[in-house]
């Protein structure tokens, strides 16, 4: 027993005779050994799939909001612009010396004329052309045109006409005319009163030569479009040129060849050459 005392003493001694070092600081703790981490190994084909995989979902994901925005009628770029209120599109400005042509598309004798003569008296644009549309049932009115720069006049004269749409077109370019005003069965607006008058005789185109009959000229007035007759042909006469129009086509007559001028090219065509109405 005193063997033992003495070697621990001995140890304690041997311990106070050597400085401290850093394995003497070290922490205790219920850790025994040494543990290494086992680096896993890094494979580059994942990292790639990954990223594929990514642009792939983002990709997708874009086209699909792409064509939502789409469907939507969001995106810019739109022909047809809504004339309901047409501020909202082109701020509205008539403009007195645009040219314009009136279609009546509806049953109503006369609408053209008495919209024609509205315009005119109002000053709000320069008639070319008013007669009978293509077709006579039309269902929404609507004031066209082909030049964009012409959109403050066309929202101008649509509003003045009741409110009317516009839209941006190609389909009316043969008038050669900015402004082309199409009236449909829903016209609400200027003229319906007029037309009426004109037809029963009692209306602008009465005066004291008696029903149907302009004043000025002592022409009878055609009751279907509001136009002179020339009493030596029987056609209307265009009150923008004084040309007769050709019955069949609706364009001005050439006065030295007899053929009708085709608005497209400004040039005489030969009847023989047109397709059968």
């Amino acid at each position: 027993m005193t063997q033992t005392s003495e070697h621990t003493a001995e140890r304690r001694d041997a311990r106070r005779d050597h400085p401290q070092d850093r394995f003497d600081l070290v922490r205790r703790s219920g850790r025994v050994g040494a543990h290494r981490i086992t680096a896993r190994p890094r494979y580059v084909w994942q990292y790639l799939v990954a990223a594929l995989l990514g642009f792939a979902l983002l990709t997708t994901l874009g086209i699909i909001a792409v064509q939502n925005i789409g469907g939507s009628g969001s995106l810019p770029g739109a022909r047809p612009t809504t004339g309901s209120t047409p501020s909202q599109t082109a701020q509205a400005k008539l403009n007195p010396d645009a040219t314009v042509a009136v279609l009546n598309g509806t049953e109503t004798p006369n609408l053209a004329a008495a919209v024609d003569q509205i315009i005119t008296a109002k000053q709000w644009g320069q008639i070319r052309f008013s007669g009978a549309a293509a077709a006579s049932d039309v269902t929404i009115s609507a004031v066209f045109y082909t030049d964009p720069a012409d959109a403050s006049a066309a929202a101008g004269l649509a509003a003045e006409l009741g409110g009317l749409s516009t839209y941006v077109t190609e389909d009316y370019a043969s008038y050669e005319v900015q402004l082309v005003v199409l009236l449909g069965s829903d016209y609400a607006g200027p003229g319906l009163k007029e037309a009426q008058q004109i037809t029963d005789g009692s209306g602008e185109g009465a005066g004291s030569s008696g029903p149907g009959v302009n004043p000025e000229t002592g022409n009878q007035i055609n009751p279907e479009t509001g136009n002179d007759i020339n009493p030596a042909t029987g056609n209307d006469i265009n009150p923008a040129t004084g040309n007769d129009i050709d019955p069949a086509t609706g364009w001005d007559i050439d006065p030295a060849s007899g053929w009708p001028i085709d608005p497209a090219t400004g040039a005489p065509t030969d009847p023989a050459t047109l397709p059968a109405p």
